[in-house]
């Protein structure tokens, strides 16, 4: 059943509010931004039919097993600890938010949005649009102040900054993304109404409302992980941060500052070239290539540097084994890989879970396209424990002060989201 839709705006919303009454969905939102390989402007996958909820083990293969046998439409994520099936890794941090480490489901209904026409696929399509155009948009707002906490303070993220530069300078490694987390404990929060302020201020192309349970992620990311079209692979990691600014003038002085800025060009090259080797492992022989270096994206809060990076998938290397070879993701790892992995587990201090995965769907056509889970905010609603991390990216030429800035910087949304500046952090 496909209609046109008039008001688009008016509609997103009652679409919300109508799978916020069941227990699983999956809502991905690119915010009205479009590449070449866009394909639709929204997805909604509500209620299920059929789920996988796994542990690291074996989860990539038992995924495997799930989408043969479910070959339509499937949603869910990948959390950023399958790096220990995936690499002889562990994971000892602690985890207050207890997300399982994967989750795919087979939607019962599933909306799509593209062009100014909504697509309802379900077994009663026409009262599942009646359901949505009689609903009623809750603004509900914050009930009380979140008190928020964080795992460093400000002197100890330098001092960390500094030890992990020490190792960048006995060649330990090269490059590696360092993150901490803010968190609140017994925070009571409307999950929908804090995704919606949340789109409002940072509206971004890989944008994601997950609900699962009592569990929620409410993503605001910029960052493509990968993506398949026909037989090519697209992987678009994003490192290079500046901040807007209202007046034109210094707003075209920072994209011109991060174009020529040494110590992001070297960060974002260098993972590039991790990306590239990650691609090899399901590629086609000689069929890697850089598709665009450097690039200069500017959204609401933020520019960044975006490099686009392409292959052809080899016929024996399925949609998931894909998805495994180059996860996780060398925009929030480093280089060496493991080696950063595993220093990282030694200087952070929380579990990252959701947060560094992936969110994301597998399409009839075979095609598929994953997020990386950045600018969000992760909620379990029974132990009342809300949470979000920032990461960033440390070089030999890393200041260690600018990136504790940089980290305010990207947590600017949720901060003003929750009621705060980030003037709560400084000393």
């Amino acid at each position: 059943m496909v209609i046109p839709i008039n008001d688009l705006p008016d509609f997103k919303p009652k679409v919300l509010q109508w799978a916020s009454s069941f227990d699983v969905f999956c809502y991905l939102d690119s915010n009205n931004f479009r590449d070449q390989y866009s394909k639709f402007d929204l997805l909604l996958a509500v209620g299920v039919k059929e789920e996988i909820t796994l542990k690291t083990g074996s989860a990539f293969d038992e995924l495997e097993t799930f989408r043969q046998r479910n070959p339509g439409w499937i949603t869910g994520f990948f959390t950023y600890d399958l790096k220990n099936e995936v690499e002889n890794l562990a994971s000892g941090n602690p985890d207050h938010l207890n997300f399982p480490d994967l989750y795919f489901f087979v939607p019962e209904h599933l909306i799509l949005i593209k062009d100014g026409e909504v697509e309802i696929i379900s077994n009663q399509p026409e009262k599942v649009f009646d359901d949505i155009q009689i609903q009623v948009v809750r603004t509900d707002d914050i009930p009380h102040p979140i008190q928020l906490s964080s795992r460093f303070s400000k002197e100890e993220y330098i001092d960390t900054v500094i030890k992990i530069k020490e190792h960048i300078n006995r060649g330990d490694i090269y490059v590696t993304n360092f993150c901490q987390e803010f968190f609140a404990e017994g925070a009571v929060i409307d999950p929908q109404g804090i995704f919606s302020k949340l789109n409002a201020i940072s509206p971004n192309p890989f944008t994601a409302f997950f609900k699962l349970n009592d569990k929620y992620i409410l993503s605001a990311s910029p960052e493509r992980f990968l993506a398949k079209r026909g037989n090519k692979l697209i992987s678009q990691p994003i490192k290079g941060t500046a901040k807007r600014y209202d007046d034109t003038q210094d707003d075209k002085a920072a994209i011109e500052k991060l174009r020529g800025h040494p110590k992001e060009l070297q960060e974002n090259v260098m993972i590039v070239d991790l990306v590239r080797n990650d691609l090899t492992r399901s590629a086609t022989a000689g069929t890697v290539s850089t598709e665009e270096l450097f690039g200069i994206y500017s959204f609401k809060q933020v520019h960044q540097m975006i490099s686009t990076i392409v292959c052809e998938l080899r016929e024996d290397v399925t949609a998931v084994q894909a998805i495994k070879n180059t996860f996780p993701m060398g925009s929030m790892t480093g280089a060496p890989k493991i080696s950063s992995m595993r220093l990282m587990e030694q200087y952070e201090r929380s579990k990252r879970g959701v947060y560094s995965g992936a969110i994301g769907y597998f399409s009839p056509d075979g095609d598929f396209d994953f997020n990386v889970v950045i600018r969000t905010l992760l909620y379990n609603a029974t132990d009342k424990y809300l949470s979000f991390q920032v990461g960033g990216a440390i070089t030999y030429h890393a200041k260690p002060e600018n990136e504790y800035e940089e980290c305010l910087l990207k947590a600017q949304a949720i901060l003003e989201v929750l009621g705060y500046d980030k003037s709560f952090l400084l000393p």
